[in-house]
């Protein structure tokens, strides 16, 4: 099967589809034959964008509005059914950035609860809406759009917490949907958006730097980010019938660098049978964890 046919027939619904890393995964998917809902929260930038694929020969059609709203996020795949006759492909996109300057010293709850609609709550509905489609069809891929920063390398609150949330809720649906044949997983990517250029931003990774919370190789990575071209790929890959066999997955691109996050496994720092010995003491603790942790660092 050609690339140009690889996705025939599919129908995807992109959220953050009019800029950046969602714009470049519209174009992969559009080029490789799916029909694609562009979504995004101005309705002009909505339109340039569908025009930018319907002027190419690809399909496409546009659906405005915050997929935060769960009335949006259920328009989008019934507009994808309705349009396409199927819903085959979720990508998820869109996001804010963190408040100049944001902390949990001094975040509000106002920007926290916008941060966690923006990147969580917009991807619970939309996977919410789509996956009873995918599941009666038994065939689907949900690809979510995480981030470096859930780690908390970067600070922040909303952010960091929104995307460490899309992680698990992605895990979790991939574990939920296996069965069903309809797949989950994640993208963290590295690319230069309106999110991760400009004035602003690289004064807050010029700070970060010099508190101490990147290093050197981190902070020239995130000054010098690829275009998101690179990483649409991936989106592109995981989408396509290549990767049926891939759910439950954590990936990193960047570039020309494309990684995974292993599963988090815990390391035994000690154990004894709770049904015939006492609770650990607080100074057998110490000595267990904290007397590692000194050894770690004279290391």
């Amino acid at each position: 099967m050609s690339g140009q046919q690889s996705l025939w027939g599919r129908g995807a619904v992109v959220v953050g589809a009019t800029s950046g890393i969602g714009h470049a995964v519209a174009h992969a998917l559009a080029r490789n034959g799916a029909g694609v809902v562009v979504n995004g929260r101005n309705e002009a930038a909505v339109e340039r964008a569908v025009n930018s694929l319907t002027l190419g020969g690809q399909r496409a059609v546009g659906v405005a509005g915050s997929a935060a709203d769960e009335t949006v996020a259920t328009e989008l795949v019934d507009t994808c059914v309705r349009t396409f006759g199927t819903i085959d492909i979720l990508v998820n996109c869109a996001g804010a950035a963190e408040p100049a300057e944001s902390s949990i010293l001094n975040v509000s709850t106002r920007d926290w609860r916008a941060l966690l609609d923006s990147h969580l709550t917009t991807t619970f509905n939309t996977c919410r809406a789509a996956a009873p489609k995918m599941v009666a069809q038994r065939r689907g891929s949900i690809i979510n759009t995480s981030s470096f920063a859930y780690l908390g390398d970067y600070g922040g609150t909303g952010y960091a917490a929104g995307k460490g949330a899309v992680n698990s809720l992605t895990l979790a649906i991939a574990a939920e949907l296996a069965e069903h044949e309809v797949r989950a997983n994640v993208v963290c990517p590295g690319a230069k958006t309106r999110l991760s250029s400009g004035f602003a931003y690289e004064a807050k990774i010029m700070e970060l730097y010099r508190r101490g919370m990147l290093d050197e190789m981190s902070k020239d990575a995130a000054l010098d980010a690829p275009p998101a071209e690179y990483v649409a790929q991936l989106y592109l890959y995981l989408a396509g019938a290549d990767a049926r066999d891939i759910t439950g997955q954590i990936f990193v691109a960047a570039g020309g660098f494309v990684g995974r996050y292993d599963r988090p496994t815990p390391s035994i720092l000690g154990f004894r049978d709770h049904n015939d010995t006492p609770p650990w003491t607080a100074e057998e603790l110490h000595k267990m964890i904290g007397g590692n942790s000194e050894q770690a660092g004279r290391a």
